[in-house]
């Protein structure tokens, strides 16, 4: 019995092995500097930065200066820095965590090489920093590859680069400028805030939101002698083939701890979030200015998760589930894993002011105080050594909060969502949260880390110094929230700064925009698409009281509040809509992490945990699953694709230049109609390739609505495996050639079952654990198991899965292969028992309006591209 356990957690174990990425490492782009170096033209000198801001650091001085253009406070303008720049210490995540603790790697240098900075766009998503430029190239202070090792030279790197291979770097981030304190703050007595060192921001590495830091254990002599000079990264990231031979996927240095790279690599919130300006975008998207840059836009071009497994070969089991979110998606559980395939869209933050909340939700959380008093519990008060009065309070109080995420997750207030975006991109890693994560091959249910445990803010902020110099400022990062730079960016001013290019005196009004629309969808289109809007989608999509209360008549969309200049209603109302009522792919909607007892506990309210269940959803659906928000249609004209996921509308492509990082080649989405094997390449829908510009997510913006507004029409969309994936298990020799035999066994996961293609999801989403512990138990104690059983499926379905696993046991006797072939054989088992999620298309659903006339869905696209 021993050896059949053991060889089944082996199998089972690296059969669903990989780890999902994180929510946030993608890139954005910038302006004039570095592009115009790379194109030969003069790097000019910035201007003067605003008065606010004495620029200790010369590559502060854009930022400052946009600043100035958006008219932001202080303490807007230190929110935006820290957003934009702000590692919070996760360098060491990046560099040796993702890669030794979870297994993933990432190969930094494909995905930043200064000789393909013009491909980098269309290969990654990534925005490139307009004030860095391609060493050797016209004004460049970095004459040759060498000098940066491969990268691209940036402000600060005059200092930077200095410290590669030893210790003493001074990181910018220590002569930051905190912004005044609040008036209120129960802390602000004096300012005794974390020092700024540890917001730690580095200098870019070419990529907006991807920061660099020197790697002090660096050995040049060995790197040299590695790869044959100082800029190449050839030896370091070469596919070194495996023991095993052709079959197996080969590995590299990337994984080697012996080897260090030149730069530790951090990356920030904005990674995500910084974006091109819809009212102002590049004329190159590869070469944008600075006043093309917006920090809360969302970046719906990134491939996150293709960056993230970049180092991994396209045969391995880690890029087949992951490497497949939709440009502008990420999934923000993959790296604490429910096990739920569930990539979801990059919001664009807007209007946020307008944002409902929802007053009255229970929430346990940690709140400022002046003192303890007499509570001597750390667990309930903590104050912070050496400080005067800085204190904090864990108790249960009614709050007015945000419903933040696509099933409103984030539901302690808006700073402690801000806060716990810094763990998503691996800030605290070591300090606080990688050891309440699941470990996938443990899979013994009494040891530790066989599933999840609850994150603990209060031992998080006492151990973790990262953790307090964001939360000492996350009030800026908020007011930056609220500030100019997340204003609407309509269509109307849009077109009217295209025009103003042209001609400066140019105007566009709104009975412009209206004649215009009017043109294309008919006469009064645009009133009566306001109609049919108040009528078919306000109840979801408006906050007005009225919408709310079932009252259509007299609904203003457009009105503004004259105090702020805001427009009053959010259009969303960000309100839970069970999943079934939505219809769309549900895996994101059974998201677990806030459930009680898993690691995002302490960031949902009790009244999210409190929610009933979708009695119409399969799955379970326990502790507040189960629910989409309702969210925001401002500016929608700018954010196609749609729904949570990006699968409404055209598929986005880049088409790089570098063949190997075409990634939507790789990965086709279209099935036919059985949705269980992809159409011909040459029946395959074309992608929309990437087009910031106005026209250009106007036209993508139309293609979308139909798609959304005529759910017949959609061509199912279904993610499978592209090829097959082999995996080696057991001792090996391994000498990087192909001579090595192994001393385990094969298993190869097909592509294609009877068929059937295999979804990544049926990989991600299949629950091992509990398989394999109910594997046992047909063994060991089938009599508790079959009752079990009965009470989680029925009596009926539950005796045939005790009959399957009691199957299973006894051919896996001597044969340690046979695991693959009994799940074949039985497929039933991973799709359905033991999967957390069983859905398959990802463009199903929110079928609402598709009854409709046909002038109506015009008259209401009409009328949406006016909001």
């Amino acid at each position: 019995m021993k050896r059949v356990l053991a060889v089944v957690a082996l199998l089972v174990a690296v059969f669903v092995a990989a780890i999902p990425i994180a929510a946030t490492t993608p890139p954005v782009a910038g302006t004039t500097g570095a592009a115009d170096a790379a194109a030969g033209a003069p790097v000019p000198t910035p201007a003067a930065a605003p008065p606010m801001a004495k620029v200790v650091h010369q590559q502060d001085a854009p930022y400052y200066e946009a600043c100035a253009r958006e008219g932001l406070n202080e303490s807007e303008c230190a929110g935006r820095l820290i957003w934009f720049k702000a590692t919070a210490g996760n360098e060491r995540f990046h560099t040796y965590v993702f890669q030794q603790r979870v297994g993933v790697l990432i190969d930094w240098y494909r995905v930043l090489r200064a000789d393909q900075r013009g491909d980098r766009f269309r290969a990654w998503g990534i925005i490139n920093d307009p004030a860095c430029c391609v060493p050797g190239s016209k004004n460049c202070p970095a004459k040759n590859l060498d000098e940066t090792y491969g990268l691209d030279w940036c402000p600060g790197d005059e200092e930077l680069l200095g410290y590669v291979g030893r210790s003493g770097y001074p990181d910018p981030a220590c002569d930051f400028r905190d912004a005044p304190l609040k008036e209120g703050d129960p802390h602000a007595s004096s300012d005794q805030r974390q020092s700024a060192c540890d917001l730690r921001f580095g200098t870019s590495t070419g990529a907006l939101g991807i920061r660099k830091f020197p790697n002090p254990r660096f050995d040049k002599a060995a790197w040299i002698k590695l790869n044959g000079k100082a800029g190449s990264w050839e030896g370091y990231n070469r596919p070194i083939a495996a023991a095993g031979g052709g079959s197996e996927a080969p590995r590299s240095h990337l994984q080697d701890g012996g080897v260090e790279p030149p730069f530790l690599i951090g990356t920030s919130c904005g990674s995500c979030h910084i974006a091109f300006d819809p009212l102002n975008p590049p004329a190159d998207p590869a070469n944008p200015k600075w006043e093309n840059i917006k920090g809360l836009v969302g970046n719906q071009y990134t491939r996150i998760s293709e960056i993230m497994v970049s180092g991994m070969a396209s045969n391995t089991l880690e890029w087949q589930m992951f490497a497949h979110a939709r440009p502008g998606a990420s999934d923000t559980s993959a790296i604490p894993t429910d096990q739920v395939n569930n990539p979801g869209t990059i919001n664009a933050l807007i209007n946020i002011a307008k944002r409902p909340t929802f007053a009255d939700e229970d929430v346990i959380k940690w709140r400022k105080v002046a003192s303890c008093g007499d509570d001597k519990d750390e667990t309930s008060c903590w104050c912070e050594p050496g400080r005067n009065g800085k204190c904090w309070k864990k108790s249960l109080q009614k709050e007015t909060v945000h419903h933040i995420l696509k099933g409103g997750e984030d539901s302690i207030g808006a700073l402690e969502a801000i806060q716990r975006v810094y763990f998503n991109i691996g800030s605290c890693s070591e300090q606080c949260w990688v050891n309440h994560l699941t470990d996938l091959r443990q899979l013994d249910p009494q040891q530790r880390n066989f599933g999840q445990t609850p994150f603990d803010i209060g031992q998080c902020r006492r151990d973790c110094p990262h953790f307090r110099a964001i939360e000492d400022r996350l009030v800026n990062i908020l007011d930056f929230f609220m500030s100019a730079e997340a204003h609407v960016t309509d269509l109307r001013v849009a077109r009217e700064n295209v025009r103003r290019a042209a001609m400066p005196a140019a105007a566009y009004t709104e009975q412009d925009l209206i004649a215009d629309l009017e043109k294309e969808f008919g006469a009064g289109a645009v009133a009566r698409g306001s109609e049919v809007f108040a009528s078919t989608c306000a109840r979801c999509h408006s906050s007005q009281a009225e919408a709310l209360a079932g009252q259509t008549a007299g609904l203003d969309f457009h009105k503004l509040d004259l105090g702020t200049g805001l427009r009053e209603d959010w259009l969303g109302n960000d309100r839970a809509t069970p999943v079934s009522e939505v219809g769309t792919f549900r895996c994101r909607a059974l998201h677990s992490n806030h459930m009680a007892g898993h690691v995002w506990q302490e960031y949902g309210s009790e009244t999210l945990r409190a929610r009933p269940p979708d009695p119409n959803v399969k799955e379970p659906g326990d502790g507040g699953r189960g629910y989409y928000r309702n969210i925001s249609l401002l500016n929608l004209w700018a954010h196609a694709p749609f729904l949570h996921n990006n699968a409404i509308g055209p598929e986005l492509c880049g088409k790089p230049k570098n063949a190997a990082n075409d990634f939507y080649a790789k990965r086709p989405r279209y099935v036919d109609g059985s949705n269980v094997k992809l159409l011909p390449a040459d029946q395959q829908p074309a992608c929309f390739e990437y087009d910031p510009s106005v026209e250009g997510r106007f036209r993508l913006y139309k293609a979308s609505m139909e798609e959304l507004l005529n759910p017949a029409q959609r061509i199912p969309k279904v993610t499978l495996l592209n090829e097959d994936v082999t995996l080696r298990i057991g001792p090996r020799l391994w000498d990087g050639t192909d001579k090595e035999k192994l001393l385990g066994f094969e298993l190869t996961i097909p592509s294609e079952i009877d068929g059937r293609g295999v979804t990544a999801g049926t990989i991600g989403n299949f629950q091992h654990k509990q398989f394999i512990v109910d594997l046992v138990r047909a063994k060991t104690d089938a009599k508790a198991l079959e009752g079990n059983l009965a009470e989680r499926f029925g009596a009926e379905t539950g005796t045939r899965v005790l009959q399957d696993l009691q199957a299973i046991t006894g051919e896996l006797v001597g044969k340690p292969n046979a695991l693959v072939e009994a799940l074949k054989a039985r497929p039933y088992l991973i799709k359905q028992i033991y999967s957390s999620c069983t859905a398959e298309v990802e463009n199903e659903g929110h079928r609402f309006g598709e009854d409709l006339p046909a002038s109506d869905k015009k008259a209401l696209i009409a009328f949406l591209a006016t909001l």
